[in-house]
């Protein structure tokens, strides 16, 4: 498409308005700039085109032949695009959010919690997508995501949702009446880690905790830890946030609470102006 065959897509509006409605000061108003500007703008397409397209009579502006031949092709046109535009913006309000986060986080913290969201705004849909893999959000198409550590992603948004500390939880038909002071009061229990993320058992280590003493079992996912902690299967380190419920209930007892600093789950947006339900959405996580 070769843009320099035609004069500028300002310059051409401009003629279609004043053309259309037969006046330079209605279409300055249309198109929110001076007179001065539409007839600059019409001198410009007329000087390109090299020809008279609006000539004045009376109070008014009325088209000459070229003018009334050229405005039906920029009319249509210019129809044209604001129908594409409008149908763009239609298809995206008509669109789910899409939010991409962890599957743990996704089972323990914003399932449980999206029913409230749901039964609040039932007029926006929301696609959750339970990934293990960093997205692309532009890329991808994610409205928004859910990551874990410390907020320095470059070329994207990010606000701190939950801080993640470390507590050490188990059953408390497995503890009974325990008041341990250190992990390694616990040496003789069974101990649970989640087999591809290791930084826990590093720092259970850094803890005092004796790996070669202790019954530890490492098990597939996080979600499988979890179901077995709560089953009384063994002691596990997990995020505060994801069992923060659980505690709260009684299923697990905190025995100790360790503060990471920096560390969290962070809301995660491409920069620029959010889309209004993107922004209900955000505003919602912050209060639950």
């Amino acid at each position: 498409m070769d843009w320099r065959s035609v004069p500028s897509l300002p310059a051409l509006r401009a003629v279609e308005a004043a053309g259309r409605t037969g006046s330079l000061s209605k279409a300055a108003a249309e198109l929110n700039v001076t007179h001065a500007a539409i007839a600059q703008h019409l001198r410009t397409v007329e000087d390109f085109v090299g020809c008279p397209l609006l000539v004045r009579e009376g109070r008014g502006m009325a088209l000459t032949p070229q003018g009334a031949q050229l405005l039906p092709a920029l009319t249509g046109g210019f129809e044209q695009v604001i129908a594409g535009v409008r149908d763009t913006m239609r298809d995206v309000a008509d669109a789910p959010l899409a939010i991409s986060v962890t599957p743990s986080f996704a089972e323990h913290w914003l399932m449980p919690r999206m029913g409230s969201f749901w039964a609040a705004h039932p007029e926006i849909t929301v696609s959750v997508t339970p990934t293990t893999e960093i997205s692309d959000l532009r890329r991808d198409g994610i409205d928004l995501a859910i990551r874990y550590g410390r907020g320095d992603w470059p070329g994207l948004s990010s606000e701190l949702l939950a801080a993640a500390d470390y507590v050490v939880v188990a059953a408390p038909s497995l503890l009974g009446d325990r008041k341990p002071e250190t992990l390694s009061d616990l040496d003789d229990l069974p101990w649970l880690f989640e087999t591809v993320h290791r930084e826990t058992r590093v720092w259970a280590v850094s803890q005092g905790l004796d790996p070669v003493c202790c019954q530890s079992k490492e098990i597939a996912t996080l979600s499988m830890v979890l179901a077995a902690t709560r089953a009384g299967a063994g002691v596990a380190i997990m995020t505060k946030a994801l069992v923060q419920d659980d505690i709260a209930t009684g299923k697990l007892r905190a025995v100790f609470n360790m503060p990471q600093s920096g560390l969290g789950y962070h809301i995660v947006t491409r920069p620029g102006v959010m889309a209004p339900r993107l922004k209900t959405f955000v505003k919602w996580l912050r209060s639950a």
